[in-house]
């Protein structure tokens, strides 16, 4: 089932442990979901919940799910109030301790679940860069920023070098869940095991070096550096931290609270352990209801500077005149309530609208420059599914309440409309948020006593 040479080195690691982590790793995996705090307040999702939850220890916002459900298949997925997550995965970025209006860094960020964490706790202040080298993965990244109704991100397709150019000591806090040999996820990923081997784990402390080069250069003094792998891989944790830290002596290792759950990092397994690496942490899936992980929490000396006197670049992003955004400020006008705008942004017919502050983005490879708010067409403007689901009813003028029904039982109205349908509903022509069990979940336009469906094509699935 595993790879041989990795049975024999855990086998040395763990000792009379051994057993019990191999029986641990022949049992069926974890499932968790965390609720999103920028849809829904965590006790008043649990109250209307269409299925059974319990808490995940050590993170306020995420849960547990019975294997037997399903909750991928439920509208509420679709606009956002969740996010499915492994258990163990939501632990670092609940150590990031991320506050609103923090400018935040996720290096390695697909598919997504640690930036939508960061972004939750950001309460949409702030700037939060989201990061994946990948293309491919990068737009998944970019899918999952808009499904959860993210306003303040920035996704980016770069080398960590080419972000350290550009956003030199820029960062309070820089996430680096890195790309590891996936030892961790052996249980929920068979293909993790195939390709595995030590060559590969030696490659991969290899390329970690280089991105904690890159994400040190990025955070300011006094900010904090969250480092995390899905590997049980000594030289790819302690050893990575232990080697950053002989490069680095301005960090030093920050001791959190942690779970009783959570095991401390072992200085005996590397040649030359950094003082402190005991307060490293480990999470082993035979001590507690998750994947493998490791965590470090590290600081820069120095204190963190005032977030509003940091110097922006000279070159900063040229934003869209109130001219060139005259429809949609119509739009906004005539179907948002209270709308406060900001700097607004064109690629192409689309507008974003940046996070405040924001310094330039000209050369860098960018998906997502900000909040997506629509499409400029000739002498109208289209709002986009992004600002949808970045809306809650009480922003809207017009808004149409669909019901979800049960999970995989009944074909209620929200299934119809993730389906294309339309509805009759009788009111004011324009534009609608139409929204699930009281969440946001796309546009409809009424007109003629029909709801027009304007839930993206591509988004739109066989729910039956």
């Amino acid at each position: 089932m595993f790879p041989e040479k990795f049975i024999i080195r855990m086998q040395e690691m763990l000792g009379e442990e051994y057993e019990a982590f191999y029986e641990a790793l022949r049992e069926e995996r974890h499932q968790g979901l965390r609720i999103n705090t920028l849809k829904a307040e965590t006790e008043e999702f649990l109250k209307k919940a269409p299925f059974s939850l319990s808490p995940v220890p050590w993170t306020e916002t995420g849960f547990y799910y019975e294997g037997t459900v399903q909750p991928g298949r439920h509208p509420l997925h679709e606009a956002g109030v969740y996010y499915i997550q492994e258990p163990s995965a939501m632990a670092p970025a609940a150590f990031a301790d991320a506050r609103p209006g923090e400018r935040i860094l996720d290096l390695c960020a697909a598919p997504g679940g640690k930036s939508t964490q960061l972004a939750a706790a950001m309460k949409g202040q702030g700037i939060l860069v989201c990061n994946e080298i990948h293309p491919a993965r990068v737009r998944i990244l970019s899918e999952n920023i808009e499904r959860m109704g993210i306003r303040n991100a920035v996704v980016t397709n770069e080398t960590p070098e080419r972000l350290a150019e550009r956003f030199a000591g820029f960062f309070d806090k820089v996430l680096v869940d890195a790309p590891c040999s996936g030892e961790g996820m052996f249980r929920k990923n068979e293909e993790a095991c195939g390709e595995w081997s030590p060559e590969n784990v030696e490659l991969c402390a290899e390329r970690q070096d280089t991105i904690l080069d890159s994400a040190a250069q990025m955070l300011q003094n006094g900010g904090l550096l969250v480092y995390s792998t899905c590997t049980f891989a000594p030289q790819e944790n302690e050893g990575t931290i232990s080697r950053f830290l002989k490069r680095y002596p301005a960090f030093s290792i920050v001791k959190p609270g942690k779970p009783e759950c959570f095991s401390p990092g072992r200085p005996d397994w590397i040649p030359e352990p950094a003082p402190g690496i005991e307060a490293t942490m480990r999470l082993w899936p035979h001590k507690l209801k998750g994947e493998g992980h490791f965590l470090a929490v590290l600081r820069k000396e120095g204190t963190l500077s005032d977030i509003s006197s940091l110097p922006l670049r000279k070159d900063g992003n040229r934003g869209a005149s109130e001219k060139e955004c005259g429809e949609f400020l119509t739009f906004a006008s005539q179907s948002l309530k209270g709308w406060q705008g900001g700097n607004y942004l064109f690629f192409g017919e689309q507008l974003y609208l940046l996070p405040p502050g924001m310094p330039s983005l000209k050369g860098l490879k960018v998906l997502r420059p900000g909040l997506h708010l629509g499409t400029m067409k000739k002498n109208r403007f289209e709002p986009s599914h992004a600002l949808a689901l970045a809306l809650k009813p009480n922003e809207v003028c017009l808004s149409a309440e669909l019901v979800s029904g049960e999970e995989n039982k009944d074909y209620g109205p929200a299934f119809a409309w993730l389906n294309g349908e339309t509805f009759p509903l009788t009111g004011e022509k324009g534009w609608y948020l139409i929204t699930v069990d009281g969440y946001s979940i796309g546009w409809g336009k009424l007109a003629g006593g029909i709801m027009k469906n304007h839930y993206p094509k591509g988004l739109r699935k066989n729910w039956r």
